[in-house]
């Protein structure tokens, strides 16, 4: 491109910022939250806000006809229901493969053969600490069903081709979701 100047602006720069003054604000069930006081790299203070949660897990399932679990549920925040991959928060102390396998026999009723990782990643990084992972199970087998107490849920089984497609819509919302379709798709390659 004509006139057009690669600039590495920062570049291996250490841009950290430095906790200088931190408060817990509030301590909930499933999350905490902390106002602090950080040193810039330049030397100036600026306010930052936290949100501190444990984290979660999230499973594509795809059973041998190519047919992956989805689950509805009401999301508070959002005031509506979204169709999500069966996931949930880890417990105290809780291993992530551990979770992954309770989450998919409680929403969808099933237990895996074979459970690969897809990976982490940071869902709202601007503000909280949350890490999910994501987790792709073969090898399915139903059991049933034991969602929580306080879990209400609609479980349909789509064809991961036509997840895909409503991924790229817009029709699934849910972050975690379109980045494990996402991802599948990609690592098949």
């Amino acid at each position: 491109m004509k006139g057009y100047e690669q600039r590495e602006n920062g570049a291996g720069k250490d841009f950290s910022e430095l906790t200088a003054k931190s408060e817990y604000i509030y301590k909930g069930k499933v999350i905490k939250v902390k106002k602090d006081e950080v040193t810039l790299p330049n030397g100036a203070l600026a306010g930052r806000e936290m949100v501190e949660h444990r984290g979660g897990v999230a499973v594509l399932a795809v059973d041998e006809n190519g047919f992956v679990p989805m689950v509805r549920q009401f999301r508070y925040p959002l005031g509506k229901h979204l169709w999500e991959i069966p996931a949930g928060k880890l417990e105290e102390g809780e291993d992530p493969d551990d979770a992954i396998a309770r989450e998919l026999r409680e929403e969808a009723g099933l237990t895996a053969g074979k459970i690969t990782s897809l990976g982490k990643f940071y869902p709202t990084c601007g503000y909280s600490n949350e890490i999910i992972r994501l987790y792709l199970a073969t090898d399915l087998s139903y059991v049933g069903a034991k969602p929580d107490d306080d879990e209400f849920l609609e479980i349909k089984y789509v064809p991961v081709e036509e997840l895909l497609k409503k991924c790229l819509s817009g029709e699934i919302e849910d972050g975690k979701t379109i980045v494990a379709v996402l991802k599948y798709f990609a690592l098949k390659k």
